[in-house]
């Protein structure tokens, strides 16, 4: 265990007039932390630090000579992530879990239309159930490689309306006792799929940077994380979505990236983002704003315990 750190059981608040933020570290199963060790440490030191929440990602498998266009690089390329070793998120997840006790652990994202549902939701339950409860946020997305999903033997066209499909499905299972559910591409009838995750649900944090996954945000997500920059427009659109669909926008809670300069904080919370998730390994074109688990410890005691929700 990390000693040194002033934190209890969490952040210190921000002062008077100034933000009052949830803090994420993502990226944090890449590089050297794919390993045990230095995965707890990594862990350990985030909650310590007073992150709310350690975030993963996730590719089954990168195809060499994929021609799908990657979108988040001006060359359509992945670069030096292409052959990285990307543990698989929900062991990695698993791992941490009986190393820590509060900080929540996320995907960012779950690529959903890969994986099927009702062993996926029974994968998350079982996790949120032997942590604890309340510490699993599952942050999803439709993917973009088209080459990874025929090696999966998954058809890519229909990924969007099978994602929506199967989140409905595992809702289902985690809110009733014994479950059915009559969708276009999962169903299930008079099944009991146990743990449940202690509250009857796993927040569903929709990610990416388009519109149409700001809309499906607002129509379906608990929270929305596009993965670049403060785009205020994409928030307008998962705004008017879910006004649309019925529901209320506030209660979809926004996370974006986190700016290099921490006085740019404030004005993301004017924007409505309640979360700035802090990378801790360079991939997908950032760089990372801490590099170990001592500039963690660090970034807390400046950064967070000035701008953190308490």
């Amino acid at each position: 265990m990390l000693l040194g750190c002033r934190r209890g059981s969490g952040p210190a608040g921000a002062a008077e007039g100034e933000a009052a933020m949830k803090f994420g570290l993502r990226y944090a199963s890449l590089g050297r932390f794919g390993k045990g060790a230095a995965a707890i440490e990594l862990a350990q030191a985030a909650e310590e630090a007073g992150f709310d929440s350690i975030w993963t990602v996730e590719h089954v498998v990168i195809p060499r000579a994929y021609q799908s266009r990657y979108p988040y690089s001006a060359s359509g390329r992945m670069g030096e992530i292409e052959d990285f070793p990307i543990p698989d998120p929900l062991i990695w997840m698993a791992y941490v879990a009986g190393a820590t006790s509060r900080i929540k652990l996320g995907t960012a994202i779950l690529i959903v239309p890969q994986r099927n549902p009702v062993v996926t939701a029974k994968a998350l339950a079982t996790l949120d159930d032997m942590a604890g409860g309340d510490r699993v946020l599952l942050g999803i997305g439709v993917g973009w490689l088209a080459e990874e999903f025929a090696a999966l033997g998954i058809p890519f066209d229909d990924r969007g309306p099978r994602t929506d499909d199967y989140v409905a499905a595992m809702r289902t299972l985690w809110s009733e006792d014994c479950a059915t559910y009559e969708g276009p591409f999962a169903s299930f009838r008079d099944v009991y799929c146990k743990p449940r995750p202690p509250g009857g649900r796993i927040p569903v944090i929709v990610g990416g940077d388009s519109r149409s996954a700001a809309r499906r945000a607002g129509r379906l997500g608990d929270g929305y994380f596009p993965a670049r920059g403060n785009p205020v427009e994409l928030y307008d659109e998962m705004r008017r979505a879910a006004e649309a669909a019925g529901r209320d926008p506030d209660g979809i809670e926004i996370s974006a990236a986190a700016p290099a300069d921490p006085a740019e904080i404030a004005g993301l919370e004017r924007s409505g983002v309640s979360r700035v998730m802090v990378p801790v390994t360079g991939a997908a074109g950032l760089p990372p704003l801490v590099k170990n688990p001592e500039e963690v410890l660090r970034y807390g005691r400046e950064v967070i315990d000035r701008y953190g929700a308490a």
